[in-house]
């Protein structure tokens, strides 16, 4: 019996050292070394995240080591990585030590919902189906689980490339989502009015859904939940980098552009050349530029589409130009629209851009020495717009967004909407209207329109309420305390939910000495806040008060 027993403890050894290929040392070394090397080579990246929280998170992962799986371990790394929340600074999965796997499923984030846009046959039933659930967990409590891994660089980022991330047994582990780590994850769908659940089973490590530019196209084993008729322009010719196509109709030339690199068939300088030569000898009003599938490559080459449109005068011109945008407008592509939006005429249209107006890009590939997983850190800063006008995105003048439905039927109602742009009922800068009819004398329609403009869909992505806020404190910055007042009264007008609102109120009044008014809407935004950052700005700016101000 002795004998069976010391033969099953080295073969369970065995087993274990198989499974486990670092020792937890290994791993908080190469954790020390990551902690290092940001301090000395990269402090700048402490721009979202303060050095001190960093430290901290490192210090509870290094504790926790010796308890985890390894694929814990490295999702560990990933959500230290990710408090950067930089796109290009990131864990690497490639090459990582740890082997993760991915469902056979490709989800989408629609206007509408989560829906399975494509999937293996093996799971067809489950095509087009709405994603209620995944290991038993909400679909968006799930997301919430596995937001700190990904590298979000802004909420578009995470609807681009966070189902990648949800999409991992380990992940989905790691992160909480199911309580056992299993290769086998249950989902709950919704089609046709039915709920069912299919478990799905892993696809060997390495393998993942055969996507192009975050779309999965039937083929051999692959479904795509939309339906045959006519390829909407955006999803036309993905194999070529950019084409473009003549809309008579409508006199418009579309391109669609799906990355910044030359096409292996022609260059970006041939073939913008190509479309501005047919623009300007034939009968052309309008050009639509899509850029919505667009993650970047060499901004260097960015040179040629911007100088060509600047040339054009047929184009080049308000309504003449419009800008197709999405959550994958990225890296590269960030800095084309920034240019764009600095020295041309265009009109965006879509969802915001998947990155910061100005951002760090271009890393640094680390392989940490024991495990010789793949680290990599920004180490350069693009500016194309001046500090007070970056963002977390570049948000489109008019927003559209699509259904389900709409994808599924093959209508793009984000092209629709640019084809059908005459600007006559649409402000194209809000903030400069709202300052207009403030200047001006008209509070009356100030105050009709600017609600109405809060309401409507198509300014879905206008800040109407931290622009204005910043409006307000402008004005306080140059001591003109009464039109900061005017403009913080006017948002809660507007806002009156907003404990911000109020509390921006009360600092008004507090800087035009008016100690008891900044009292009453100090309470008050800390009634309406009181655990929040809100509630405790009201909070000491009440306690300064009483010291004497």
């Amino acid at each position: 019996m002795k004998k069976l027993l010391l033969v099953l403890v080295a073969f369970l050894a065995l087993q274990l050292n198989a499974q486990s290929k670092f020792t937890a040392k290994q791993w908080q070394d190469d954790l020390r070394f990551l902690q290092n090397t940001v301090h000395k080579d990269y402090p700048f990246l402490f721009k979202k995240v303060s050095a001190e929280d960093f430290d901290a998170a490192v210090e509870k992962l290094h504790n926790e080591i010796p308890d985890l799986e390894e694929h814990e371990i490295s999702v560990g790394f990933a959500r230290i990585i990710g408090m950067f929340k930089y796109g290009h600074t990131r864990m690497g999965w490639t090459g990582n030590p740890v082997r993760f796997r991915q469902l056979p499923i490709n989800m989408y984030h629609f206007s509408d919902g989560v829906y399975v846009q494509g999937v293996h046959k093996d799971y067809s039933e489950a095509i087009g189906a709405r994603v209620i659930s995944i290991g038993g967990m909400p679909i968006m409590d799930a997301l919430k689980k596995v937001y700190p891994v990904v590298p979000v660089e802004n909420e578009q980022f995470f609807r681009a490339y966070g189902f990648l991330y949800l999409n991992s047994p380990e992940v989905l582990h790691a992160q909480g989502v199911v309580k056992e780590y299993s290769e086998t994850i249950p989902i709950t769908f919704e089609k046709d009015g039915n709920s069912f659940t299919r478990t799905l089973t892993a696809l060997p490590a390495g393998k993942m859904a055969p996507t192009t530019y975050g779309f999965v196209e039937t083929q051999e084993d692959w479904l795509d939940a939309r339906e045959s008729g006519d390829t909407p322009l955006y999803l036309k010719n993905l194999d070529k980098i950019y084409y473009y196509e003549y809309i008579p109709e409508e006199k418009t030339v579309y391109v669609r552009q799906s990355q910044i690199q030359d096409d292996p068939s022609e260059t970006i300088p041939e073939f913008y050349d190509r479309v501005f030569d047919f623009i300007e000898n034939n009968d052309v009003e309008h050009l639509v530029l899509d850029v919505r599938l667009n993650g970047g490559g060499n901004n260097y080459k960015n040179k040629d589409v911007v100088t060509r449109i600047i040339q054009s005068e047929k184009v080049n011109k308000v309504g003449g130009l419009m800008v197709i945008l999405g959550r994958r407008t990225f890296s590269a592509c960030q800095n084309l629209v920034n240019e764009l939006d600095n020295y041309t005429n265009a009109t965006f249209i879509g969802e915001p851009t998947g990155e910061n107006i100005n951002f760090y890009g271009d890393n640094n590939e680390h392989l940490l020495p024991n495990t010789k997983l793949p680290v990599y850190l920004s180490y350069a800063w693009w500016q194309d717009k001046p500090q007070w006008e970056n963002d977390d995105w570049l948000a489109p003048h008019l927003a559209v967004e699509m259904s389900f439905e709409d994808y599924k039927t093959n209508k793009d109602p984000v092209l629709e909407a640019a084809l059908s742009f005459d600007g006559e009922d649409f402000v194209l800068d809000p903030m400069e209207y709202m300052t207009m009819l403030y200047t001006s004398g008209q509070q009356e329609k100030l105050a009709t329109e600017v609600p109405k403009m809060v309401q409507d869909p198509r300014y879905k992505f206008f800040d109407f309420e931290g622009e204005l806020n910043n409006a307000g404190y402008r004005q306080l910055t140059r001591g003109d305390h009464q039109t900061g007042i005017a403009i913080f009264s006017f948002i809660t007008q507007i806002f009156p939910d907003s404990a911000n609102a109020w509390d921006s109120l009360a600092e008004g009044y507090m800087e035009a000495g008016d100690l008891e008014k900044a009292k009453e809407l100090y309470n008050k935004a800390l009634s309406m806040d009181p655990d929040g950052p809100t509630g405790k700005n009201a909070s000491m700016m009440l306690k300064k008060i009483e010291r004497g101000h």
